[in-house]
């Protein structure tokens, strides 16, 4: 045999053998990778951005359920603040983040509802760049007096506050945690379908806005109830109605802002958790799945409910689809209200 027999009766061994193997491994090593993300994931820690200070109800929910869900998922989840600009520099993040379920945000109604409204322009499209996975909790706000004044007054009810109002004009002011804040959109709807003249001051956060209401700075706050339940129940302040269309089980016996005759009238707080789009469905649903375990812990139940939360479970698409009706109606509300943020 010359050596240019002996190479191709090589090179027939070769591929005879050796090849068809490869060739038959080869597509299987493909479809593993390809299908890695699915059926791996989560690989490492997922980045969980609240867009918001640490310290308020939004971080210590975020941080409660970090703990919670990192049990189902078998990976830590990091939370990380990016506040600035009423959330939406933390929101950017999230919406221009790699589409693999890694980086979720605690968006919430001011992100994903009063944002694309109120500011002259946004980074993001609260719809088109957002895969929502499990809405965590919807709190109603609440009208609060400065107790003093208000006993001074003789100011008891909505209406005692609008007569008022309408017989001082431009006298009274209302605090709020910031321009466009879901309690300045309170304040100015009020102000809009009772036609009265009040002054809006706004605060650096609900903490100073409390401060200021309590010292006499401001006259009535449209508040956080997880976070003016503590002021009512001392009698701190005086609660006058609540801002959603079904009354606070935390404060029986205190109206509806549409029972006490200013409507329609419907502003709550709800926040909740998004990926980014473009996210596999799967890994959405793992997603899902896993704060849906959390929320069903005891200790989240019971924060939640001392949070005045009336959140019931929903599906992802359930969620999406809250969304998209929260933006409508703030579209509306922000109009009537004339606010605006450059």
């Amino acid at each position: 045999m010359n050596i240019h027999s002996l190479i191709f009766s090589l090179a027939v061994c070769v591929l005879g053998c050796a090849s068809p193997l490869s060739m038959a491994q080869a597509p299987a090593a493909s479809l593993d990778a390809a299908a890695a993300p699915q059926t791996v994931w989560p690989a490492k820690p997922l980045r969980f951005v609240v867009p918001y200070p640490p310290g308020g109800p939004l971080d210590t929910m975020a941080r409660l359920l970090a703990e919670k869900a990192r049990v189902s998922l078998g990976q830590a989840i990091i939370v990380e603040n990016k506040p600035g600009a009423g959330g939406n520099i933390g929101a950017d993040v999230v919406a221009k983040a790699a589409p693999d379920g890694y980086t979720l945000v605690m968006g919430a109604v001011a992100t994903h509802a009063i944002n694309p409204w109120l500011f002259a322009s946004i980074p993001y499209d609260s719809v088109r760049d957002f895969a929502p996975v499990a809405l965590v909790a919807s709190v109603p706000n609440v009208l609060v007096m400065n107790k003093d004044f208000a006993q001074k007054n003789s100011i008891r009810t909505v209406q005692d506050l609008i007569v008022y109002a309408r017989s001082h004009p431009g006298e009274l002011n209302y605090g709020s945690g910031g321009s466009g804040s879901a309690g300045h959109l309170a304040g100015e709807l009020l102000k809009a379908r009772a036609q009265i003249n009040v002054v809006h001051i706004p605060y650096q956060g609900a903490s100073p806005a409390q401060l200021a209401l309590l010292s006499g700075q401001s006259h009535f706050m449209f508040d956080n109830l997880a976070a003016a339940a503590g002021l009512i129940n001392d009698g701190k302040v005086v609660p006058l109605a609540v801002t959603t269309t079904n009354c606070a089980s935390m404060l029986p016996g205190v109206p509806t802002m549409q029972e006490a005759g200013v409507e329609p009238f419907d502003i709550g707080t709800w926040f909740g958790v998004f990926t980014t789009a473009g996210t596999p469905p799967a890994v959405v649903n793992a997603l899902h799945d896993a704060y849906q375990t959390a929320l069903k812990d005891p200790v989240v139940i019971e924060r939640l409910k001392a949070m005045g939360s009336d959140a019931s479970p929903m599906t992802s698409e359930q969620f999406a689809q809250m969304v998209g009706r929260e933006r409508d109606k703030y579209q509306e509300i922000v109009r009537i209200s004339g606010a605006q943020v450059n």
